[in-house]
C-alpha cells in the first residue's frame, strides 16, 4: 500500500495521518482492519519502564597536562576507563561506591544512588564531581585529576543502551514466607502482591511481534530526544514460544539503543532505586510503525486480552523457576489476578501513563515534521536462541 518514501512525503506536506497505538486500536474496532490501513500512516507507541541494561558513553575532553584515566568515579559511582584516554561508560546499574560529595552528606539517600541517578542529573544539566586516577605514561604524565563536569562541559555524552524495549517480560511472586527485594521491587511472601513490567498492548515490540518493520537504524524517541536502533539486544530471544497472533508467552526479543544524551530531557530519563537490590533506569522510549500494508494495523490491533505473560514465583533461588501459569494483560491491569486458587493483589513496575505519553509526544512530532522515518539498513535476526552459561559448550 505505502513506502516509507511516501510516508515521509506526506510528514513534510504536514499531510499524513498518525494515530497512537491505542487511538489507531479503537479505530480498527469502529471501521476494521481494512479502512483503517486506508486512512492511518503512521501509529506510534510508547513504554516507560526500568531499563537497566542502559548506560552513557562520555568523552571529558584532555586535561593539561594529559591523562590517561585507568579509575574513575563520578560522584562516586564508579564509570568504565578500559578504552580511550578520557573515554568513560557509567553503567545505571553501577552503585555508588563513596557518597557526600559537594554537600556533606552521607544518610541513606546519597548510598541510594547509582549510574541512572548521574544520568539524570547530567541530562538535567546539574554539576557532578569527577575524580580520577591515571596511568602514567611518556604520553599522558597526569596522575589524578579531580573536578566538577556538566552536559555542556564535555566533548560527548550518549547513551548508549544494551539492552532495551524488552518484547515481553514476566509476573513476579513470591511463594516463600519471607520478603524478597527483587529487579521488580518488593515481593511479599506467601503470593501478597505480584509485579509487573510491560505496558502491554501499548508496547513497542508487541506491536510488531516479528520486527518486520523495526531494524538496525529505525529511528525512535529515546528519552526525549531522536534516538536509534544499532542491534539485537543482549540476551534477545526471537525463538520464544509464541501465540497464534505471533506475541511472545515471555521474554522475547530486545534491542540496542543510542541517542545523545544532551538532548534529552530528565521527564523521560529517571534515575531509580529499588530496595534490596540496587539502582536502575527509568527510560521512555516510543517507535514509530510505518504502515506498510494491511498487516500492520492487523498486528498493531492487538489488545490486552489478547497477551500473556507467565507468573514466575522468586522464592526458588534458581535460574529456572516454577511458574504458576500465564495471565493475560487485561487480567493484570485489572489490579488483581487470581494464583493458586487465590485472589493476588498485582501493580505495574512501569507507568502506563508515562508511556502513552511518549506515545502522544511521538505522534506530535511526526505531526509537526519534525520526525521523519527511516529505512533499517538491516533486519534485527530472528533465529537467536538464548544460551544459558552453565550450558555452553555441552
Amino acid at each position: 500500500m505505502r513506502t516509507i518514501a511516501e510516508i515521509n512525503d506526506k510528514i513534510d506536506r504536514h499531510q499524513a495521518t498518525v494515530l497512537t497505538v491505542e487511538a489507531l486500536k479503537a479505530r480498527v474496532a469502529e471501521v476494521g482492519v481494512t479502512q483503517a490501513a486506508k486512512e492511518v500512516d503512521v501509529v506510534t507507541t510508547g513504554t516507560f519502564e526500568p531499563m537497566e541494561s542502559s548506560g552513557a558513553i562520555l568523552n571529558l575532553g584532555q586535561t593539561d597536562p594529559p591523562i590517561k584515566i585507568r579509575q574513575c568515579w563520578i560522584d562516586g559511582v564508579s564509570a568504565y576507563a578500559g578504552f580511550g584516554a578520557v573515554d568513560l561508560y557509567l553503567g545505571a546499574s553501577q552503585m555508588v561506591e563513596y557518597s557526600g560529595i559537594g554537600d556533606g552528606s552521607d544518610g541513606e539517600e546519597s548510598r541510594e544512588r547509582g549510574g541512572g541517578h548521574v544520568i539524570e542529573d547530567l541530562i538535567g544539566g546539574k554539576s557532578v564531581h569527577l575524580r580520577a586516577i591515571g596511568q602514567v605514561t611518556d604520553c599522558y604524565p597526569r596522575a589524578s585529576f579531580e573536578t566538577t563536569i556538566t552536559r555542556d562541559t564535555i566533548n560527548q555524552f550518549y547513551l548508549f543502551n544494551p539492552r532495551n524495549l524488552y518484547q515481553n517480560f514476566i509476573v513476579g511472586v513470591n511463594g516463600g514466607d519471607r520478603p524478597l527485594f527483587t529487579y521488580l521491587g518488593p515481593l511479599q511472601p506467601r503470593l501478597a502482591n505480584a509485579v509487573y513490567s510491560n505496558p502491554g498492548a501499548i508496547s513497542p515490540l508487541l506491536n510488531d511481534p516479528d520486527l518486520q518493520l523495526i531494524g538496525i537504524g529505525t529511528r525512535i524517541f529515546l528519552g526525549g530526544a531522536i534516538g536509534y536502533v544499532t542491534w539485537e539486544g543482549t540476551q534477545h530471544f526471537p525463538l520464544q514460544k509464541r501465540l497464534p497472533n505471533r506475541t511472545p508467552i515471555g521474554p522475547a526479543a530486545t534491542l540496542a539503543l543510542i541517542g545523545d544524551a544532551k538532548q534529552m530531557e530528565t521527564r523521560w530519563v529517571r534515575g531509580c532505586y529499588l530496595k534490596g537490590y540496587g539502582p536502575s533506569l527509568m527510560l521512555g522510549v516510543g517507535v514509530p510503525l510505518p504502515v506498510l500494508n494491511e498487516e500492520v494495523i492487523l498486528r498493531c490491533a492487538v489488545q490486552d486480552q489478547d497477551l500473556v505473560a507467565p507468573i514466575v514465583d522468586f522464592s526458588i533461588p534458581r535460574r529456572v523457576r516454577p511458574t504458576f501459569g500465564l495471565v493475560s494483560y487485561a487480567q493484570l491491569k485489572s489490579g488483581r489476578v487470581a494464583i493458586d486458587g487465590k485472589s493476588v493483589r498485582v501493580a505495574p513496575l512501569s507507568s502506563l501513563h508515562l508511556a502513552r505519553q511518549v506515545a502522544i509526544e511521538l505522534k506530535q512530532w511526526i505531526d509537526e515534521g519534525k520526525f521523519t522515518l527511516t529505512e533499517a539498513v538491516a533486519p534485527i535476526p530472528n533465529d537467536r536462541a538464548f544460551i544459558p552459561q552453565d550450558l555452553r559448550g555441552r
